[in-house]
């Protein structure tokens, strides 16, 4: 579906300033053109996203769920704009590369340590963003290289792609669980587990159930969380087991990491690259070093 970020930009000014009058006068806009985008939205959702009366405006059931994802977005991209303006006024000063959150914190910190220690007054800007920002920023020239999961659409005729292996998905579980105790765990093992899913929008989620075929259907998967952190503090508080990739299972005291199977799920970790790319030493290096690191610590469990 196509995003109508108009529309979404005159819903968020009209609950902030509680009126269509100075949503308009916000952005700047007749009060006609604000209810016409509003109505527009609301047109392509299929629902009603705000109730007017005489006197206030108020959320409905649908606009209270769109209202803090809406929110996240747009703060995001402008989040996004304003690092894609301070990378343009230095870009020729900076080392800057891209990769997935779940690789960010484990993979790279040596990495990095390493080439500030070789190359010392040489900048690194790390994004630890999603796959699809991933190819935009290696697309749009921002990013030298970037490090993600293999995805059809990166084959082309601008891109070239590295395979780098296999990184399986493992289960987390409080260090007590009775599952903690073992070596592996099947998947059919939790159907009587309550299970947390990180994000149903998420790449990873996808995985799994394309994975698991008719057997995701008897697992329960009663809570959901945005973020990997988020899912592991409720791992840790007993609420539930989830599911990360291997490279995300380090997670501090009190979780233990377990071998799935039957089936066992992975993802394939890549480097993406425009196919005119030409690599300083320090690219090289970097790409190189994360590369040699992933390859070691997927080849652990």
């Amino acid at each position: 579906m196509q995003i109508d970020f108009l529309g979404i930009q005159a819903f968020l000014a009209i609950i902030e300033t509680g009126s269509f009058h100075l949503a308009a006068a916000q952005l700047n806009l007749s009060q006609t053109a604000v209810s016409h985008r509003l109505r527009k939205l609301e047109e392509t959702l299929g629902v009603r996203l705000i109730a007017r009366t005489t006197r206030e405006v108020s959320l409905t059931d649908a606009g209270r769920a769109l209202l803090p994802r809406a929110r996240s977005a747009v703060q995001e991209l402008g989040v996004s704009c304003e690092a894609v303006r301070k990378h343009g006024q230095h870009a020729h000063n900076w080392l800057v590369l891209a990769c997935l959150p779940t690789l960010a914190t484990g993979a790279m910190v040596n990495v990095l340590r390493a080439c500030q220690a070789r190359w010392p007054d040489t900048p690194v800007r790390v994004f630890d963003s999603a796959v699809h920002e991933i190819i935009e920023l290696v697309e749009s020239r921002i990013a030298a290289f970037g490090i993600s999961v293999m995805r059809a659409n990166m084959a082309g005729a601008d891109f070239v792609t590295e395979r780098i292996g296999e990184e399986p998905f493992v289960l987390l579980c409080p260090e007590d669980h009775r599952l903690a105790q073992q070596a592996v765990v099947r998947w059919d093992e939790l159907r009587d587990e309550v299970l947390i899913r990180i994000s149903m929008t998420s790449g990873n989620s996808v995985t799994i159930d394309e994975s698991l075929g008719a057997l995701r259907e008897q697992l329960r998967w009663r809570l959901e969380a945005q973020h990997t952190a988020m899912a592991v503090d409720m791992v840790r508080g007993g609420l539930g087991l989830t599911v990360v990739p291997l490279l995300a299972s380090d997670c501090g005291p009190g979780v233990r990491a377990v071998r799935l199977a039957q089936p066992q799920v992975t993802r394939t970790l890549a480097v993406v690259m425009r196919r005119d790319a030409v690599l300083s030493d320090q690219e090289m290096f970097v790409r190189d070093s994360i590369v040699a690191s992933i390859r070691e610590r997927i080849q652990t469990l």
